[in-house]
């Protein structure tokens, strides 16, 4: 995964509540399981039904801010691996289904949780085409217009993952490699059969 620090983009608004995982990655699709491309089944039947929908195979923005309850719904892992593919690095809710808001930190995605009310003030930002800069060093939204700035929280761990690249394999690696060294080589001296 490439390392998230500061993203500046402009964003996309798509206000709508309750957007499940079958809405952003139709079930129908779950046999494909490739990682890289999926950005093409990314809210198919929305884009296929709408033409004026926000969101379509070709985007230039790397932040979404949508309504609350983003991403629930089943727990499949392609509906982040998706978002990712089509270019998005940030999303901004209200709240997030709990199993996707865990899976966008495994798969680069920036989830961010924000009150209805701060929501509701960077749509309007958003559909003036303003440039947000995002900081996971400061926890920090900034605008360019009005000095606007908002500050939010997000898991240490997942911030410590996005930060460094990792995925679930690296971080584990990078915090316990240590521990796996020793653990492999008491296991060799007590039980030297298992490395046979």
């Amino acid at each position: 995964m490439q390392p998230l620090t500061v993203i500046n983009s402009t964003a996309i608004s798509l206000p709508e509540p309750n957007i499940d995982t079958d809405i952003i990655y139709p079930a129908r699709f779950l046999t494909d399981t490739r990682k890289i491309g999926l950005g093409e089944y990314a809210f198919y039947d929305r884009c296929a039904n709408d033409p004026n929908f926000p969101i379509h195979r070709r985007i230039k923005q790397e932040i979404l801010i949508t309504g609350e309850n983003f991403g629930s719904g089943s727990s499949r892992e392609q509906a982040p691996w998706s978002l990712a593919d089509l270019g998005l690095r940030v999303l901004i809710a209200p709240s997030f289904g709990d199993i996707f808001y865990g899976n966008c930190f495994r798969n680069g995605l920036l989830p961010i949780r924000l009150p209805s009310s701060v929501i509701n003030e960077l749509h309007q930002f958003a559909k003036k085409q303003v440039v947000f800069e995002i900081n996971l060093i400061d926890c920090e939204i900034k605008l360019n217009v009005e000095n606007r700035s908002v500050q939010f929280e997000v898991p240490s761990d997942g911030r410590e993952s996005l930060l460094n690249g990792w995925n679930e394999t690296t971080r584990i690696l990078e915090n316990y490699t240590n521990d796996i060294i020793a653990f492999e080589q008491k296991q060799r001296s007590d039980q030297p059969w298992l490395w046979k």
